[in-house]
C-alpha cells in the first residue's frame, strides 16, 4: 500500500492492488467539469474515489456520492475520503450502474461524471484479471448503461461529464442522445501539439438543445517535453 499526493499539501490518495491506480484521466475530468453553482454531484463507477476528492476540494458547498460494483475499491474510496478530511461531503455506495434506481433517487443530481472502461467487453487487457481488468472494458457496463444512468440521476439540464477515448467519440454521442443527453462541450487531450489526441473531455446537458462547443484541446507538453503551463496549473506546480 503506498499514499500518493498530487501536489504538496494537496489530496491524499491511498494506492492498494489489484484496484486501478490513480491516473491522469480523473484528474483532467475534474478540471473540465463544471462545479459553478452545483450542490450534489454523483460520480459514476467511481474506482478509489479520486474524482470525487477532486471535486469536492474544488468546489467546497459540493456534495458527492460515489457508486462502485467493486467492494475493494468501495472501501478504498472510504479509506481516501476520510485521508482528505470529507467524510461530512462524500459518500460511497457498492452499486452496479445497470441497476442505479436501486441505489439512488431519480433527478436528485445536478452534475454526473464518470471515467468509465475505454473498452468494448473482451476489448481490455483482460488477462490482468479481477478489478483491472473491469476497470479497462465494458464487462460491467456499457455506455448505454451509462448514460441512461446519468440521465435517471440528473435533473433537467443537468450536466454529465465523461472522459474517453476519441475512437469512441461517435459511439458515446449517440448514448449520450439516446438517454437525453445532448452533448454540449468537447475537448480533446494530447500529448503535444503535433500528435493526435489520445483523450476526449465531454459535457452533456439532460435535455440541452442542438449545439456543440469545440474548445481548444489540452496539451500536456511542451516541444521540449516539460509540462504545459495549463498542467501546471491543474497540478498547481510552480511556474517554471
Amino acid at each position: 500500500m503506498q499514499i500518493d499526493e498530487l501536489w504538496p499539501g494537496g489530496p491524499r490518495f491511498l494506492q492498494r492492488p489489484p484496484v486501478f491506480k490513480l491516473g491522469t484521466d480523473s484528474v483532467l475530468l475534474a478540471y473540465f467539469a463544471n462545479t459553478t453553482r452545483k450542490k450534489r454531484a454523483v460520480d459514476l463507477g467511481s474506482g478509489t474515489g479520486v474524482l470525487a476528492v477532486l471535486l469536492a476540494i474544488q468546489a467546497p458547498a459540493l456534495t458527492v456520492d460515489c457508486v462502485d460494483i467493486l467492494p475493494e475499491a468501495v472501501d478504498l474510496t472510504i479509506e481516501n475520503i476520510r485521508l482528505n478530511g470529507l467524510d461530512s461531503r462524500i459518500r460511497a455506495h457498492l452499486g452496479d450502474i445497470r441497476s442505479i434506481p436501486g441505489t439512488l433517487a431519480a433527478g436528485a443530481y445536478d452534475l454526473a461524471v464518470a471515467n468509465p472502461p475505454y473498452f468494448p467487453a473482451g476489448g481490455g487487457k483482460r488477462a490482468l484479471g479481477g478489478a483491472l481488468a473491469d476497470a479497462r472494458d465494458e464487462s460491467l457496463c456499457t455506455l448505454e448503461d451509462l448514460c441512461g444512468a446519468a440521465a435517471y440521476l440528473l435533473t433537467w439540464g443537468g450536466r454529465f461529464a465523461v472522459v474517453h477515448r476519441p475512437e469512441r467519440l461517435s459511439e458515446l454521442f449517440v448514448a449520450m442522445h439516446c438517454a437525453g443527453i445532448e452533448p454540449k462541450r468537447l475537448r480533446t487531450v494530447a500529448l503535444s501539439a503535433a500528435r493526435a489526441p489520445n483523450l476526449i473531455l465531454v459535457e452533456g446537458h439532460r435535455g440541452g438543445n442542438p449545439g456543440l462547443l469545440i474548445e481548444p484541446p489540452l496539451i500536456l507538453q511542451e516541444q521540449d517535453g516539460g509540462e504545459s503551463a495549463e498542467v501546471r496549473a491543474i497540478y498547481h506546480r510552480p511556474e517554471m
